[in-house]
């Protein structure tokens, strides 16, 4: 009985150290063997919320960059100019604001029955703890019916001040977990 408890234990433990899942869905009658192919659809990048505290430039021509390079990766070329592609790509930065709850214990007794107990009273203090998170999507849509035919999205907790080579690295990291599901399975 106690090697049960001790086993599921172990499991619940190993479970919180799991990292998220990123999203993906798609359409599973599709021949994903037949796109060659892809463009940006316009517009490639859209902002959720439309702030322009999120819009940049840079931003979109990071997102562009680590897309066409997985995307690239995966035996998709970028369609020649002029001809119609067999995906097109669209791109969502969409950031918001989460709120957690942390409670923090202070205080509280020490020693035994023989012993006896002494120490201060004990305490509890919650703060609610305000964070932004980003959550970058990526459809692909079929070239000829405009249908999605898969989607995947990830989320990040932002950094509060961080420097062009983090945002760099953090959105190539977050677009290659996104697009290691393409094509699926």
């Amino acid at each position: 009985m106690f090697g049960r408890i001790a086993a599921l234990a172990v499991v619940v433990l190993l479970g919180g150290c799991q990292s998220n899942q990123v999203n993906h869905d798609f359409d599973a009658g599709r021949d994903f063997g037949a796109y060659r192919n892809w463009a940006w659809k316009d517009p490639a990048l859209q902002y959720r919320p439309d702030d322009p505290r999120i819009k940049s430039d840079l931003t979109e021509q990071r997102i562009r960059q680590a897309v066409g390079e997985q995307l690239d990766q995966r035996g998709l070329r970028p369609a020649a100019a002029g001809t119609r592609a067999d995906l097109n790509v669209q791109a969502y930065l969409i950031v918001e604001d989460r709120q957690q709850q942390v409670t923090t214990n202070y205080g509280g007794a020490w020693g035994g029955p023989w012993n006896g107990y002494w120490g201060a009273p004990m305490y509890n203090e919650t703060r609610n703890i305000t964070y932004k998170v980003a959550t970058i999507q990526i459809d692909l849509l079929d070239g000829k019916d405009g249908k999605l035919v898969w989607r995947g999205s990830d989320e990040q907790m932002m950094a509060s001040t961080p420097n062009p080579e983090d945002r760099n690295k953090a959105i190539r990291s977050t677009v290659t977990k996104i697009l290691s599901n393409y094509p699926p399975r």
